[in-house]
């Protein structure tokens, strides 16, 4: 009799943990999303949005402080590299004064 109920035990732990790893994967939502198309592209389409708008404004932030060493290193007046960079910031402000609309 111990025996088979320490077996019963044993799959029920075995069970109930298994019932809670699906739960924290969120396997039931997941499925719910496969049987809604509709809300999967929508979702999709959000998600999308919003990784375009961060690489955008990450982007602009990241290339306004290079622009910003630049113009700082520019400043310093060093020999070789101070002309480098002059040139490259007066390139990069000429494009930004260009209106092209």
């Amino acid at each position: 009799m111990t025996s088979t109920d320490d077996k019963l035990n044993a799959v029920y732990r075995l069970t109930r943990g298994l019932a809670q790893q699906m739960e924290k994967a969120r396997i039931a939502e997941y499925t719910e999303l496969l049987r809604s198309p509709w809300r999967l592209i929508w979702l999709n389409i959000v998600s999308g949005m919003a990784r375009g708008l961060g690489i955008a404004l990450g982007f602009t932030f990241f290339a306004a402080t290079i622009i910003y060493v630049l113009q700082v290193l520019g400043a310093l007046n060093l020999p070789i590299i101070g002309d480098y960079i002059a040139d490259i910031v007066r390139i990069v402000q000429h494009q930004l004064e260009l209106k092209t609309f």
